[in-house]
């Protein structure tokens, strides 16, 4: 007797018709206690003082192109630990499961399931009381027909008519990463974050390949924003090289990305150019240290590492005795360093540009915290609204043009005799800006985006 349980095989077709699933394959596995849906672009919002999940689901396996956009109040955040062992800290929804004319309400919890056989597991809490399970038998209820996908997925389910774009950083809940998720969604484009470490390319000449967690073919993008982390580099470079040698327009290139992360060929690149910088030095041996000192006009200097980024690895020596100790330590330990001259007037301020497409969008003083030298808002520094000058926007649209930039950050000091160029930064973040400019900087990106592909609204792409 099975008291009027429903039999079911280890893989079977159910529907979430509360989120405008029509109908998902899901792995049964009374071995796992939670289950679990495939979704992307998760990020929440208010509505009526509640928290909600706003995500996206693809929901037939190896198609990324179809996409349903769900939302639902957000029941729990749980941590829940993979059959992999990895474990991750989820937001968990209750809807309705609907299962061979059945339905009650269940838990899911959100994550990313490409790497996954099947985009829904099927937990044993979902199951308690409700199914027995036959797991040497699949699909004993049944499975749609070709055709009834088709009529569920492209005429009852909206598709997003705009570009399919993948946003290639590391961490899907950094500010700037979420912003241009949901300005691409709000301006009708398909969206995904793609993370750079579940990324991996196929070498052929033929058909070069970039492959995706479980071995998901990224082969239908129109563009790649790509947002790489200084110490992802060497290998998001490789990525948004393969993607361009695909056709793939990307947002920054890999050749510009590069040069802007070497700031010894970056600022001979920009000096090349007239642009004026903080007078620099770079050395090799320790024998040169007091001379290195001397060429940057002595203590207090600045000591950079090469490979740093948001202010790391930038140290004030404010002694000839500091300066000589730091310089030393790094070579030491053969780390890369630029020597340079401290500007005194600068007073701790500094100006972000933010450039789009050959213009200025927004720029921000930044004032570092007290005791601090360095402005960066990540350590502390406060941001405050500023007007540039027009030789300030000329240093800043000339820096990004010679790096070959089309996004870009770029840090100016005032000086006595006019505006020093400090750095350009190929993946500037968008809060502090965002927030003291009050302007939609992520959907300006998108813009840009637009503009380079020649895309309209109505009528998509242009010939």
């Amino acid at each position: 007797m099975n008291s009027g349980k429903i039999i079911i095989g280890s893989v079977e077709w159910c529907s979430f018709p509360q989120i405008n699933i029509p109908t998902i394959k899901a792995r049964i596995d009374s071995g796992a206690k939670t289950s679990a849906l495939h979704a992307i672009n998760i990020t929440t919002f208010k509505k009526n003082n509640v928290l909600w999940a706003s995500f996206d689901v693809h929901p037939i396996q190896d198609d990324g192109r179809t996409v349903v956009h769900c939302e639902a109040p957000v029941f729990d955040k749980r941590r829940v630990k993979s059959s992999s062992g990895n474990s991750e800290l989820r937001y968990v929804i209750k809807t309705v499961l609907s299962i061979a004319e059945n339905t009650w309400e269940v838990e899911l919890t959100l994550t990313n399931r490409d790497s996954m056989g099947h985009r829904m597991l099927l937990g044993r809490q979902a199951m308690s009381g409700k199914m027995l399970v036959d797991p040497e038998s699949s699909f004993l209820l049944g499975e749609p027909t070709h055709d009834l996908l088709k009529q569920h997925y492209h005429s009852k389910v909206v598709k997003n008519s705009g570009l399919k774009i993948g946003l290639l950083a590391s961490n899907p809940n950094l500010y700037s990463n979420r912003r241009i998720v949901e300005a691409g969604q709000q301006k009708g484009h398909n969206i995904e974050f793609l993370n750079i470490k579940d990324c991996y390319i196929k070498l052929d000449g033929k058909k070069p390949e970039v492959h995706y967690r479980g071995g998901r073919v990224l082969d239908d993008f129109d563009a790649i924003i790509p947002r790489i982390k200084p110490n992802m580099t060497f290998y998001g470079c490789a990525l948004t090289r393969h993607f361009e040698a695909m056709g793939v327009y990307t947002l920054n290139t890999a050749s510009s990305i590069t040069k802007s992360r070497d700031k010894l060929f970056s600022l001979q690149m920009l000096i090349n150019k007239g642009l004026p910088i903080p007078t620099t030095g770079f050395a090799n041996s320790p024998l040169d240290t007091d001379e290195l000192i001397d060429m940057v006009g002595g203590a207090p200097l600045i000591v950079k590492l090469l490979e740093g980024t948001q202010g790391k690895g930038v140290v004030l020596a404010e002694t000839k005795k500091a300066a000589e100790s730091l310089i030393n330590a790094f070579k030491s330990l053969k780390a890369n360093i630029l020597v340079q001259e401290f500007i005194k007037e600068a007073k701790g301020e500094d100006i972000r540009c933010f450039v789009i497409n050959g213009k200025v969008i927004s720029s921000m003083m930044r004032t570092a915290a007290p005791g601090e030298f360095r402005a960066n808002i990540h350590l502390g520094g406060t941001g405050s609204a500023v007007k540039i000058t027009p030789e300030e926007k000329k240093v800043a649209l000339l820096a990004t043009k010679t790096l070959g930039l089309k996004v870009a950050g770029v840090d100016i000091i005032r000086g006595q005799k006019g505006p020093l160029l400090l750095e350009v930064n190929s993946s500037p973040g968008l809060e502090g800006i965002e927030g003291i400019s009050n302007k939609d900087i992520a959907g300006k990106m998108i813009e840009g985006l637009e503009k380079d592909l020649k895309y309209t609204p109505k009528g998509g792409k242009k010939d």
